[in-house]
């Protein structure tokens, strides 16, 4: 009698390889994807920076812009129909007005509350949110972004380059140093409802972080920066930029998206990768003038 040869109904061992494999391969290719999108951008965000005030102007104008487009798209999901023609010309105007007096930038912040009065005179069915929206863009964009621009033009050749390159460079070694520590000690959330990921352990290592690059810039002896000045920047341009990370996840959990936008692959939107900048580096430009340092 031939003995019946047994059929084994469990999977190779190799079966569960392959599928840890075909899982694994999308999250690679999402962090390279990641990674060389983030590379780009801060590649062109630094070489506008090294070339010139004029070329930092434009860079800044154009990510204001793009800023300001996400952003009208977000209030446009809350119900909300702003001016976008009126707010995202005023978004690239703003950083280009800083390369001449501040005088330019009160002229253009004048001119966009009288256009888009007049536009809610002439224009029946516009609401006053519609308004209030249309005023936010730019400003919360273009205006603060271009505190940008002047810290580049306060301080001429490599040392302006160097302290503006420097500024952003603190908000995104304090991101990364946040998330890293966050990741590996993080316990205690800090904003649960709005940004579940952050934790207070994180905060303590983003402003580590922080004044770390601006222990950096005080070493140079290009700036009439002290060491207790240069802590001092460090932790309060830390703060600032969370404050601003916290307040676009709050504009995003309010019309229920998860990024601004799908411009910048692995990323998501400009206004994602602008959101610490947008708060941090006017928080550095205001304290550099009232300290004296420029």
């Amino acid at each position: 009698m031939r003995r019946r040869r047994s059929v084994s109904n469990r999977p190779s061992s190799s079966a569960p390889a392959e599928q840890e494999g075909a899982q694994a391969s999308p999250a690679f290719t999402g962090l390279v994807t990641r990674v060389i999108s983030g590379l780009v951008y801060v590649g062109l965000f630094i070489g506008s920076i090294l070339f010139g005030s004029i070329s930092t102007a434009v860079f800044v104008a154009l990510i204001s812009v793009l800023s300001s487009h996400e952003f009208f798209q977000m209030v446009k999901r809350d119900g909300k129909i702003p001016n976008e023609l009126l707010g995202d010309v005023a978004a690239f105007l703003f950083p280009i007005a800083a390369l001449g007096e501040s005088t330019y930038l009160s002229a253009l912040i004048f001119l966009l509350i009288l256009a888009v009065g007049l536009w809610y005179v002439y224009s029946p069915r516009t609401r006053i949110a519609d308004v209030a929206a249309t005023l936010m863009g730019p400003l919360y964009t273009g205006f603060m972004l271009s505190a940008i621009v002047l810290l580049r033009d306060a301080v001429p050749g490599f040392p302006g380059a160097l302290l503006t390159v420097g500024v952003c460079a603190s908000l995104w070694v304090s991101d990364s140093f946040a998330y890293l520590v966050g990741r590996a000690i993080g316990r205690h959330k800090m904003a649960p409802r709005i940004s579940p990921n952050k934790t207070w352990e994180g905060f303590v290592g983003g402003i580590a972080g922080s004044i770390i690059v601006w222990l950096i810039l005080f070493a140079t002896g290009f700036y009439r920066l002290n060491i207790f000045f240069a802590l001092g920047c460090g932790i309060a341009v830390a703060i600032l930029g969370v404050f601003g990370d916290l307040i676009e996840s709050r504009l995003k959990r309010g019309v229920g998206v998860k990024d601004s936008g799908n411009l910048i692959p692995g990323h998501g939107g400009m206004l994602d990768r602008c959101d610490s900048l947008i708060f941090g580096c006017i928080t550095a430009e205001l304290i550099l003038v009232i300290g004296g340092v420029l």
